[in-house]
């Protein structure tokens, strides 16, 4: 280890070198890492919240379930009849307003029955009544971008008035705040033809999908047998994030990216330590030669390799928790320390694999090679 640090300081030029192209792509995993799970929050975050174990949609909605399912108030209310579930209809649409303070929102609604396990309740001012039907309570977002406790939310095209009684926590929905409604309030914005004025009587009694809580003993045939006899196709909650706009294709980009980086960093780590041993064959060959072990010369390498790593790795995850901090909530990045602490292991784990390339020609140096024999 001593004859290890000596070199490292000897050859501290061609180590930091190699160092910062560490700390660069240490900081590169961990700041793709934060923007994987940032944009994925910012797709879920309410689907994440929900308070479900089961999404149930219409049968026949294979993808983009949110978008194309439909259920009706008779399917739903069989499934509230069904022993151990208990279930509630959840309405899903995407939408824009405008408040009475000329403030032009997007927003996602979420149709939900006030009082139900699906009703987030509210932070600040009140949340969904059934009395008050045209009732909205907003997301935090909603709150940055403007909107207030008190505000008369106009949706756009439809002419739908909603009163904003409410704030709630950070909560998204395919890149677009939300807002919770009552159902009869979801139905009119789903439903509503722009110029029309249609009483939410004669609007359709439908739904996107059944929210479900099940106990966890209850068995998957159960499920799939109510879903036989109410034509439904319920699947874990997990499973319903794929039916988020974007979900799937943005998770499999970033992944994707970040597989790419896995790869590369233990190629440059390796390709440096192979060329830094073949430059020191002829002191390692004098290791050798003065009765040091090959286990020795292992530990030796494998040293200098750890301390190049891991000291970059630290640096890179700093770096990566900085640009978190400097970007704050004005895009979707989120790097918890659980996650930063995993991310930053693997990197340490790979590039150490990539310096483990090397170990071969480390072991099998000649010690004879001091005495001339190569010559």
């Amino acid at each position: 280890m001593y004859v290890a640090l000596l070199e490292l300081k000897a050859a501290k030029g061609r180590f930091l070198l190699m160092g910062s192209v560490v700390v660069l792509v240490s900081a590169l995993v961990g700041v793709v890492s934060g923007f994987t799970t940032g944009l994925g929050d910012d797709t879920v975050s309410t689907l994440r919240r929900l308070p479900a174990t089961h999404i149930a949609f219409a049968a026949g909605s294979d993808s983009d379930q949110f978008a194309r399912s439909l259920i009706d108030e008779r399917t739903a209310t069989d499934w509230t009849r069904e022993k151990g579930v208990e279930a509630t209809p959840l309405g899903v649409a995407i939408t824009r307003g405008t408040t009475d303070r000329d403030v032009a929102v997007d927003l996602a609604a979420f149709g939900v029955r006030p009082g139900a396990f699906t009703d987030p309740g509210a932070e600040k001012g009140h949340r969904l009544d059934a009395a008050m039907p045209q009732g909205i309570v907003v997301s935090r977002q909603l709150v940055n971008d403007g909107a207030r406790i008190g505000d008369t939310l106009t949706v756009d095209r439809l002419g739908i008035r909603l009163k904003v009684t409410g704030t709630t926590g950070r909560s998204s929905y395919g890149h677009v705040p939300v807002a919770y409604v009552t159902t009869d309030a979801w139905r009119q914005i789903r439903f509503t033809t722009p110029g029309a004025h249609t009483s939410p009587a004669g609007l359709p009694d439908q739904y996107t999908a059944i929210a479900l809580k099940a106990p966890a003993g209850l068995a998957g045939q159960a499920l799939a047998d109510a879903d036989h006899r109410h034509d439904t196709a319920t699947v874990p909650l997990q499973d319903a994030f794929a039916a988020a706009p974007g979900y799937e294709g943005e998770r499999l980009t970033m992944t994707s990216i970040q597989t790419f980086l896995f790869l590369i960093a233990p190629l440059v780590v390796g390709a440096f330590f192979a060329v830094w041993t073949v430059q020191r064959t002829p002191e390692l060959a004098l290791l050798r030669a003065m009765g040091a072990s090959r286990r020795r010369l292992l530990g030796h390498t494998l040293a200098q390799a750890a301390v190049v790593v891991a000291a970059g790795t630290a640096v890179g995850a700093a770096l990566a928790a900085a640009v978190g901090l400097l970007v704050g909530e004005q895009v979707p990045f989120s790097l918890p320390a659980a996650t930063l602490t995993t991310t930053m292991a693997a990197v340490v784990l790979i590039g150490l694999g990539g310096s483990a390339l090397t170990l071969r020609r480390v072991t099998t140096v000649d010690p004879t090679t001091m005495l001339g024999a190569a010559r």
